[in-house]
């Protein structure tokens, strides 16, 4: 069914449907309109430590009653806005539709002048008679059309669409269509290879069918098991339904789980298979690792979007990441989503994707872009390189004013969320993302890249695992391009040559951007003493005017741009600053280690510790998990070059073999003192005091040089 909420913004709909209610109480109303510079709409904020988790915005507003008439020479902004009310009014009665016709205008533009929106039952099946030369028997599917005459036709006039032709009675009951039903009425149910997916307003929409009948459930079982094989610390789950049939499937290896303890601090969870109708139900974690390359956290197959199967794959997810939530978590706009992550997460702050709002901003408003081509830059610009909250909202203004569009519903309906999506409103909570212009690939972008239309189960996944393995390829094609070869600094400043040796290449770009542009800013005192405070402008520009307080006793400074609390890279406001106040080097803590070259260092043994004393002791499994994630991160350091390899596999068979040495006597190894492995002695040998040949210490060295020096038996 071609359904407004299909494309997964439950969210945007509910706010519309606000704005257009009558509650005066949460918005300022002036002669029937909504003023869009009253103060934004909020049901309830609690601070938390991760964020600030908004309440349920619609908990104060009640569905209407019963489902406004279409009436002839009723009059719509766009043809999206009459298929919205027609939707809405086709669900309350019970039939589903369909765009039965549509017009364009002659000439060069093609606009769409004319829709009609028929009821599914419309027209009557004429059975195709089979080609001569057809060699297979097709399956008789089964027809709902009865020749119902319901129907409601909008045309263009000028700016806006009215209603031209109107037929309100049916031929057939109403309110008794089934799943099936609907599933058809968008033309794209056709055999058992599909199912209906419930949406949070329980409007169902069809996917590929992997885990049902005509599906490939052995097939993923077959595929989880190859896994677990090759990977001992590989974790899966499996949601059945009352009838013992999987429902939601989640998995994630080893090296994810390892990632996200290094770059899981930001994640984003894909949904963007709702995009392109020849995906299956595939949702994924990712983030950014410290190349500025997306990272994979796990992967699922979600076979019902429903607040239920959110909330066990959440909790899937966080149990496989052992209890660690990100500080942030960027999603779709989905009502049944959001309750899920507000009871999975409470201290994370989740945000909405800013590209996926303003993607559906670019359907809303086809028509109004196809008249004036620079409005969709103009917005974009708007929202992305705005520097301040009164710049954005300012220039928001201007351009609502500019084209006429301040009674847009969608456009009032995202403005009074913004807080959820305008990088400037979530400065606060870190979200990795150094560059609000930064864009990395989606599922759907993954899709349409290698598929040209569906793919079996099979297909896809091994295609998804080739693709994940290229991504570790240019993540270990990065490592060596930071290690060997110098970045060239552009000044001959300490503080950027300071940068240069402790970035990955990537991100020393990025600050080396902000470091040349702390060059141009304009700086004035304007309070002394141990704190003193700095206005930092650009040209005499007093609106983008940004404030830096210096404390001398810690060598910190905090900027009212809040860029670094929000990437974890010094803004040019304080670069600026500490070029006049300490010109020498900046302090350690400004240096975020996800975004150094020792970002996968250390970190694994440091966390494992942390929760040696809890998990050690409870199973075997727990132990095992531990010891995997610590043998991969050997394996990972091992396999850098051909030398590095040839002594990690010495040093770990000699680990081995003490192992094996402990597990026999374990009073008699015990007695002795712990061994590091950074000391110039051999593990065996430490068994009878006998001295080391240089060629031991050699290969013991070279595992203490690639793992770094906090890692010990």
């Amino acid at each position: 069914m071609e359904a407004a909420r299909g494309e997964g913004d439950e969210l945007i709909a509910d706010y519309v449907d606000c704005l257009m209610s009558l509650d005066t109480n949460a918005r300022s109303i002036q002669n029937g309109d909504l003023i869009l510079g009253a103060p934004v709409v909020e049901a309830g904020v609690a601070a938390s430590v991760g964020g600030i988790m908004e309440q349920d915005a619609m908990k104060d507003f009640a569905p209407p009653e019963a489902p406004e008439e279409p009436m002839l020479g009723m009059i719509f902004e766009s043809d999206e806005a009459a298929k919205t009310f027609y939707n809405e009014y086709a669900r309350c009665l019970g039939f589903p539709f369909r765009v039965g016709r549509s017009r364009r205008s002659k000439g060069a533009d093609e606009v769409v002048v004319m829709k009609r929106f028929v009821c599914s039952r419309e027209g009557m099946y004429t059975k195709k008679n089979p080609s001569s030369g057809e060699a297979t028997k097709k399956r008789e599917r089964m027809s709902m059309r009865e020749g119902c005459n319901a129907m409601m036709e909008v045309v263009r006039e000028s700016n806006h669409w009215v209603v031209s032709k109107l037929e309100t009675a049916h031929n057939h009951d109403l309110g008794t269509c089934s799943r099936v039903g609907y599933l058809r009425a968008g033309g794209l149910f056709d055999g058992s290879d599909k199912i209906t997916m419930m949406g949070s307003d329980r409007m169902p929409f069809p996917r590929q069918n992997v885990l049902g009948e005509g599906g490939d459930a052995q097939g993923l079982l077959d595929y989880l098991k190859k896994m677990q094989a090759s990977d001992p610390a590989f974790f899966h789950a499996i949601q059945v339904d009352k009838n013992s049939c999987p429902m939601n499937v989640f998995w994630v290896d080893a090296r994810a789980k390892l990632a996200y303890q290094h770059f899981g601090d930001a994640v984003t969870f894909d949904t963007t298979y709702k995009k392109n109708k020849y995906m299956m139900p595939f949702v994924t974690f990712s983030g950014v690792n410290h190349h500025l390359q997306p990272v994979m956290f796990g992967c699922a197959l979600l076979m019902e979007e429903t607040e239920c199967s959110f909330v066990w794959l959440f909790e899937t997810w966080l149990t496989a990441m052992r209890g660690k939530e990100p500080c942030s978590l960027v999603t779709d706009q989905n009502r049944a989503m959001k309750t899920a992550i507000g009871k999975v997460f409470p201290h994370t702050c989740h945000r909405f994707c800013k590209w996926h709002i303003l993607s559906r901003t670019k359907q809303k408003l086809a028509h109004t872009y196809s008249e004036h081509p620079t409005l969709r830059d103009e917005l974009e610009s708007c929202v992305i390189r705005s520097e301040t909250i009164d710049t954005f909202e300012t220039t928001w203004m201007s351009i609502l004013d500019t084209y006429d569009l301040r009674k847009n519903t969608w456009l009032q309906a995202i403005y009074n969320i913004r807080q959820k999506w305008v990088p400037l409103y979530q400065m606060d909570t870190f979200c990795a993302e150094i560059s609000r212009a930064q864009k990395l690939e989606t599922l759907n972008d993954f899709y349409k890249k290698y598929f040209g239309t569906k793919a079996t189960l099979e297909v896809f996944l091994t295609q998804f695992d080739l693709s994940i393995e290229s991504r570790y390829e240019e993540e270990a094609k990065a490592d060596m391009d930071t290690s060997l070869n110098l970045v060239t600094t552009k000044t001959a400043s300490p503080i950027e040559k300071q940068a240069a040796r402790t970035y990955t290449k990537a991100v020393f770009s990025k600050f080396q951007e902000e470091f040349t542009e702390s060059l141009g800013y304009i700086i004035r005192k304007t309070k002394d003493g141990c704190i003193s405070k700095y206005n930092i402008m650009k040209d005499e520009d007093p609106s983008d005017t940004f404030c830096v307080t210096y404390n001398a006793s810690t060598k910190m400074a905090k900027c009212s741009c809040k860029y670094f609390e929000s990437s974890g890279i010094l803004c040019r406001h304080i670069l600026g600053v500490f070029l006049i106040v300490d010109p020498r080097l900046l302090p350690p803590d400004y240096f975020l280690k996800r975004w150094t070259r020792k970002a996968r260092d250390d970190g694994l043994f440091e966390y494992n510790g942390d929760n040696h004393h809890e998990d050690v002791c409870e199973s075997i499994a727990s132990r095992y998990d531990v010891l995997c994630a610590d043998a991969i991160r050997c394996a990972e350091k091992g396999s850098g070059s051909e030398t590095v390899y040839k002594a990690a596999k010495d040093i770990l068979q000699k680990a081995y073999e003490e192992v094996i040495a402990y597990e026999r006597n374990p009073v008699r190894v015990s007695q002795r003192d712990a061994i590091n492995i950074n000391e110039d002695v051999m593990i065996d040998d430490t068994m009878t005091n006998q001295s080391l040949p240089d060629s031991g210490r050699k290969v013991t060295n070279l595992l203490g040089q690639f793992l770094g020096s906090s890692w010990s038996p």
